[in-house]
């Protein structure tokens, strides 16, 4: 599986995830069956919230699932309808997510279960 993670500096396996995905200043897209590591730069990451458009930066990447500590409600939904597999990070490394999503223990996103605003009792930490 191709799943791609935001993340806010290139240290591989070992990089820490972004608490904002759309904001993220580069995705490591891991693939878990051959274990190569791809970088892409996010040329969206300075965008209006809510108009962030990641999946062009990810475009052709091949991935299949998303792994993020935070998303919102309209995210969640955009990549679901792109056929994207939105799965909840709970371990602060890629390494560690890997590993989880290997031993099938990362919960997937709903929109019920995502972020519905900034600061203003969005229900997230982002």
């Amino acid at each position: 599986m191709r799943i791609c993670f935001p993340i806010e500096r290139n240290d591989g396996l070992d990089s820490k995830l972004s608490d904002h995905f759309g904001s993220a200043p580069m995705f490591m897209v891991a693939d878990t069956d051959s274990n190569e590591l791809t970088v892409l730069s996010n040329s969206d990451q300075h965008h209006a919230h809510g108009a962030c458009n990641p999946l062009q930066t990810l475009q052709g990447s091949g991935i299949e699932g998303i792994a993020v500590r935070n998303i919102g409600t309209g995210a969640v939904a955009h990549l679901n309808r792109a056929g994207l597999s939105v799965y909840k990070a709970t371990a602060e490394t890629v390494r560690e997510n890997v590993e989880k999503l290997a031993a099938s223990e990362l919960p997937r996103y709903t929109t019920s279960e995502s972020c519905s605003g900034h600061g203003h009792g969005g229900g997230c930490c982002h």
